[in-house]
């Protein structure tokens, strides 16, 4: 059985094709099961690959897996499935996906692409100031509020902190990572810090497995949601927009774009790039 595949990159930056953050989206993944899904996302190693199927309830289905295991939601995967899924169908500019964590509307202006989050749910971490700082190897002043945990579709712990350099200096301590309990398992952080004129600069970090050290995505939509999620929960005034910078300790700097409307909705954009595509072919 042969499958078609496109390889993308999403809230690149700027003109820069190897900008933003990289996907893998399988067109059509009919024929395939969960195992050789899980399997081709390690084969590719990314940090998600999508794969497309029919859906009863929306224009697409969209399933994604991490290296390791699946996630319910994600932005960049939801973006750059988007993009591909609107490409076989002719160019629509509009459409919606089903993934696990519900209902996602997408919809496209160019080569950036808009998706609406879930409402968000939040929650406290229950983690003191020590704590959370040395979870982030981090001293204590650098924080600048309460963490949150936040969730439109994929729980993250969102920390502000006090400064440019306290985001920089971050190194996440993977053991006290998974220490963490997450609705979805697999917990992660997401710290960020204002640097004026609405930009934000944030950093996003994950266990890559169990037991293995901590990686740092480039950029996360998905992440961007919750925390416009948390600016809601701390008493933000809305409408609000923000520029956020992401990527940059990578080698792949990012840009994403949250808005929050005067009922709280949450949008996250970003321009979608595709570079190529290619087949897997698999024994029947």
């Amino acid at each position: 059985m042969k499958f078609h595949y496109r390889i993308v990159n999403v809230f690149t930056q700027g003109p820069d094709p190897f900008s933003g953050n990289p996907l893998a989206v399988f067109e059509d993944a009919r024929g395939m099961d969960d195992a050789t899904m899980q399997r081709l996302a390690l084969q590719f190693n990314l940090s998600e690959t999508t794969f497309l199927l029919p859906s009863e309830k929306a224009d697409v289905r969209v399933r994604i897996f991490t290296p390791a295991y699946e996630m319910p939601f994600a932005g960049h995967p939801t973006l750059g499935s988007a993009q591909v899924a609107a490409s076989l169908g002719q160019g629509v500019e509009s459409l919606t996906l089903e993934l696990q964590a519900g209902l996602i509307p997408v919809s496209r202006q160019g080569r950036r692409w808009r998706l609406r989050a879930n409402a968000p749910k939040t929650r406290d971490p229950g983690l003191s100031a020590p704590a959370l700082a040395e979870l982030l190897g981090l001293r204590a002043d650098d924080l600048a509020g309460a963490p949150l945990w936040v969730d439109t579709g994929n729980e993250q712990l969102i920390v502000p902190l006090r400064s440019e350099a306290a985001v920089r200096r971050v190194q996440v301590r993977s053991t006290l990572l998974e220490s963490l309990e997450c609705i979805h398992g697999n917990p992660k952080v997401y710290t960020f810090t204002e640097l004026g004129g609405d930009v934000v600069l944030a950093r996003f970090f994950f266990p890559k497995a169990k037991g293995q050290m901590v990686q740092e995505d480039p950029a996360t939509g998905s992440a961007c949601a919750n925390l416009g999620g948390y600016y809601l929960a701390t008493g933000s005034s809305s409408p609000l927009a923000r520029t956020i910078t992401q990527g940059e300790l990578t080698g792949r700097p990012s840009t994403l774009y949250l808005e929050v409307d005067g009922a709280g909705a949450i949008f996250v954009a970003g321009e979608v790039i595709e570079l190529g595509s290619g087949v897997i072919e698999l024994p029947d």
